[in-house]
């Protein structure tokens, strides 16, 4: 056995101190380390690295070896030849971090110091890749910076109003028209609408811009109708010599100049999805005079909006024109519903549930549900306002946009999935859905009541409570195309994914006033869309294809759209394609937002998806079909009424 104290005598014959060569033990490993000086593209650079033959053995094998074997193992590697080689690869590893360091202005002896310092048994080589790795991170986190602030500089939100050149140019006045439900604000903007030279109504849903493009289409001036367009992301009905536009709210024309617009549940500056579009409404529509119409709740943040686009503001406060009241107790059994109700459940299932459970006590029902399409949805309302109907069942689709004779609001239940989890309405939304009770000039009063007694004593606590004001600053704002060709050009980034975080984590937001937003299906969407060779422009636009990633024939379908416009391949629709009357009535549905979706990328992507008047012709169809299956549907649960 060998003693410690040899390996110093071994370093002190072998006179390898004088030479700056050590014998260390470390880490598992005995191993010599050479001590050196270069002096390389001007800088001094001393190192203390292991040469590439440097470790000898494992303490345990290094102790079983005899003095004259170690001798010869340190004289056989610790060589004026491995001297030269490890100096030569200092030399040129400085040479080249210098270089590096010199293009990206960095300083190389922020690297190279710590050639003297590392304590390790790790051959030069290794200790050469990890400053390379370092220098690596430092170069990106650099340019990141640099890619941030040239960010910051390309696009400042505090501007974001400026962007809007024909509304900035304009001289506009805002009127706000608050209520609640059954108020008539929307009615008092409307006839405003109607009665100037031209206008634009914004819709928060297809249906309502349907509904008061009719509605626009009915008035008649120096005894000729109105000139109306219908303006949707999936439908076009353009009038020649149209004055007044419906729209939905993310169409908005910024460049034509009117003299009034209507933007309707301005409330939805607040939605965590949506909000951008009513932000981009109230700071880009072109009209001399702007109504924005929608709950109470909403004022603060108008006026702080009116303050900041320096537009004078009026304010009126309307009050609901027909009394609402809670009822005295719960509903509790369906045989206790009557004609005139409607009856409220937060999901598909439980509506289609609670349908046949209506239409089995002989009632006929009417279905509303947000998977319906827009005209499916105005179909069965229908129903209940011409009386074919005794009871509407639906979700809080209900809520927005449809104007029905309901005498009674009756919630099944107060819990809604909100895309996260399971959680208890706002008191906004309830009130909104309690709101349709009692529709002015048919009713005198509207009731509300729960069909269980929680339910009915939760309603009753969340219409008592005092509404919540929207934020006066953070105003959600959504990239546009424009800000993220911007980002790439001052970054060179064509990654869409990378654009969308630079717009949310990089630009400019000086007094946070407006704040950037985007969704969580975009932000997934470009991560897959990146691995596709598409242009930016063509991304963005797949990125925002209203179609649900939750129905996997949605997906699939969007998924073989997007690889086929890489490919440069024209997607044609054929008749044939779907047999409808095979189909479920989920199918069908789907099969309904399928084709809408189609149309929507084929108004931006027309070369590309030129089969838009086929879509809608068979999206049609297909809405034709789901309300024949629905009424089918409920004839059927009547006719399985039980026998009293």
């Amino acid at each position: 056995m060998t003693h410690p104290d040899d390996d110093d005598e071994l370093i002190q014959e072998l006179a390898l101190a004088g030479q700056g060569i050590a014998l260390v033990k470390m880490e598992g490993r005995v191993f010599l380390r050479f001590e050196g000086v270069v002096d390389e593209a001007g800088l001094h650079v001393p190192y203390a690295l292991v040469p590439a033959q440097g470790v000898l053995a494992k303490p345990s094998k290094w102790r079983k070896l005899e003095r004259e074997a170690r001798a010869a193992l340190i004289a056989e590697r610790a060589n004026e030849r491995a001297r030269r080689e490890l100096d030569e690869h200092v030399r040129a590893f400085v040479r080249e971090l210098a270089e590096e360091c010199e293009d990206a202005g960095l300083a190389p002896m922020d690297f190279l110091h710590t050639l003297a310092d590392l304590q390790t048994s790790e051959p030069a080589g290794a200790i050469f890749d990890r400053i390379r790795q370092r220098l690596g991170h430092a170069v990106e986190r650099q340019r990141e910076e640099q890619h941030a602030e040239r960010t910051r500089q390309s696009i400042n939100l505090a501007e974001y109003p400026a962007s809007f050149d024909v509304a900035r140019r304009l001289p506009r006045r805002f009127i706000a028209l608050l209520g609640p439900t059954n108020s008539g604000k929307t009615h008092k903007a409307m006839e405003a609408l109607a009665k100037a030279a031209s206008g634009v109504y914004l819709a928060p849903l297809r249906l309502l811009a349907l509904e008061n493009y009719e509605r626009l289409l009915e008035v008649e001036r120096h005894g000729k109708p109105l000139a109306v367009s219908l303006v949707t992301g999936e439908e076009r009905r353009l009038a020649e010599g149209a004055t007044h536009v419906a729209s939905t709210v993310e169409m908005l024309d910024t460049r034509t100049a009117v003299d009034v617009a209507v933007i309707d549940e301005i409330q939805m500056l607040a939605d965590r999805d949506r909000g951008a579009a009513w932000t981009a409404a109230v700071c880009g529509a072109p009209a001399r005079t702007v109504y924005l119409v929608g709950a109470p709740e909403a004022r603060r943040a108008i006026e702080a909006l009116a303050e900041r686009l320096e537009c004078p503001l009026e304010v009126h406060v309307l009050k609901r024109k027909g009394p609402l009241a809670m009822e005295p107790g719960p509903v509790r059994k369906v045989k206790n519903l009557r004609p005139g109700d409607a009856l409220i459940a937060f999901s598909r299932r439980d509506v289609l549930m609670w349908r046949d459970m209506v239409a089995e006590m002989g009632h006929s029902v009417a279905t509303v549900y947000g998977n319906l399409s827009p005209e499916v949805r105005r179909a069965q309302a229908q129903r209940f306002r011409d009386g074919s109907a005794d009871i509407v069942v639906g979700t809080d689709a209900i809520a927005m946009g449809l104007n029905m004779p309901i005498q009674r609001i009756v919630m099944t239940a107060s819990i809604k999935f909100n895309g996260v989890e399971e959680e208890e309405i706002p008191a906004a939304l309830a009130r909104q859905i309690a709101g349709r009770a009692g529709r002015y000039g048919i009713h005198e009063e509207g009731l509300v009541a729960g069909y269980d007694a929680d339910t009915h004593e939760v309603m009753r606590s969340l219409l008592k409570e005092k509404p919540v004001p929207l934020n006066t600053s953070g105003f959600a704002v959504a990239p546009t195309l424009e800000h993220l060709h911007r980002i790439a050009a001052v970054t060179g980034e064509t990654a869409l994914a990378k654009l969308l975080k630079r717009f949310i984590h990089n630009i400019d937001v000086p007094d946070g006033f407006f704040y950037p937003r985007i969704t969580e299906d975009q932000n997934e969407r470009a991560e897959w869309l990146d691995t596709l060779p598409l242009t930016v422009a063509e991304k963005f636009t797949l990125s925002l294809v209203p179609v649900t990633t939750r129905v996997a024939s949605l997906q699939s379908a969007w998924e073989h759209w997007a690889m086929s416009l890489a490919k440069k391949k024209v997607t044609r629709l054929r008749t044939d394609d779907y047999v409808l009357h095979h189909m479920t009535l989920q199918e069908v549905e789907d099969i309904c937002r399928l084709y809408s979706a189609y149309a929507w990328l084929g108004y931006r992507l027309p070369e590309y998806f030129p089969d838009v008047t086929l879509a809608q012709d068979m999206s049609r169809e297909a809405s034709s079909r789901v309300d024949s299956m629905l009424q089918d549907q409920n004839a059927s649960a009547r006719r399985r009424r039980p026998r009293r």
